[in-house]
């Protein structure tokens, strides 16, 4: 082979070479391409989520703050109704007791509570030695009432018993009326004035007076 020859076959070998140099090179660009396109849209893929991750996020927290801002307000005018109701209540109560001071001014009517009173009092205690405190403008009604007691105590119990004024312990003049029974010293004792039946009334009767003035509580399972 003379040198043109050798000549002619290097030039060949040298264009194949970089025609294998350039197809590995665009193989690789290619390659490179592909890999950056997929790692791409993986990056873009996890920002997304990020995103719709925080945009979730921030519905989620404005739903809370809509249910705590409603529940909020909910919970004050429930506060402000109840508050409405209590002082309806209470002015109720207040005006009774403003009208107790003219239950004693019949005769007739107050003789007759009082002996009620007494009675429930003689009741309660079973006592044949009883003594009751009244205010000592009522003792005159008083001493009638208790005969009438102590014959409807003995007609109900068997007991003849012995009811005398304590006229060492007498209510106060403020007092709106009715008696306190007593027994063995006094450490036995029925509260009948009437400042002390309206403090039971309030407690007993409040259920009904607020089913009278609001209607029945639709939240209320048991009836007294």
């Amino acid at each position: 082979m003379n040198d043109a020859q050798v000549q002619g076959e290097m030039r060949k070998m040298v264009a194949f070479i970089k025609q294998e140099a350039l197809e590995k090179s665009k193989e690789i660009h290619i390659k490179a391409d592909e890999e950056f396109a997929i790692e791409k849209a993986k990056l873009v893929r996890q920002e997304q989520s990020k995103v719709d991750e925080q945009h979730e996020a921030r519905i989620k927290k404005a739903g809370m703050s809509q249910q705590i801002a409603r529940s909020t307000v909910l919970n004050k005018q429930r506060l402000k109704v109840l508050q409405a109701r209590q002082a309806a209540v209470d002015d109720i109560f207040e005006q009774a007791r403003k009208s107790l001071a003219e239950i004693s001014k019949d005769a007739k009517s107050y003789e007759d509570l009082l002996s009620r009173l007494i009675l429930q009092g003689l009741l309660k205690i079973m006592g044949k030695k009883v003594t009751v405190s009244a205010r000592e403008n009522d003792y005159d009604v008083v001493k009638k009432a208790i005969e009438s007691a102590k014959k409807s105590f003995k007609d109900k119990s068997g007991i003849d018993a012995d009811v005398s004024i304590d006229e060492d312990s007498p209510l106060p003049e403020k007092s709106a009326g009715g008696v306190i029974v007593k027994a063995n010293k006094g450490t036995i004792r029925c509260d009948n004035t009437l400042e002390g039946r309206l403090l039971i009334l309030e407690t007993d009767a409040l259920p009904l007076v607020r089913a009278a003035l609001f209607g029945e509580s639709q939240t209320r399972k048991f009836k007294d």
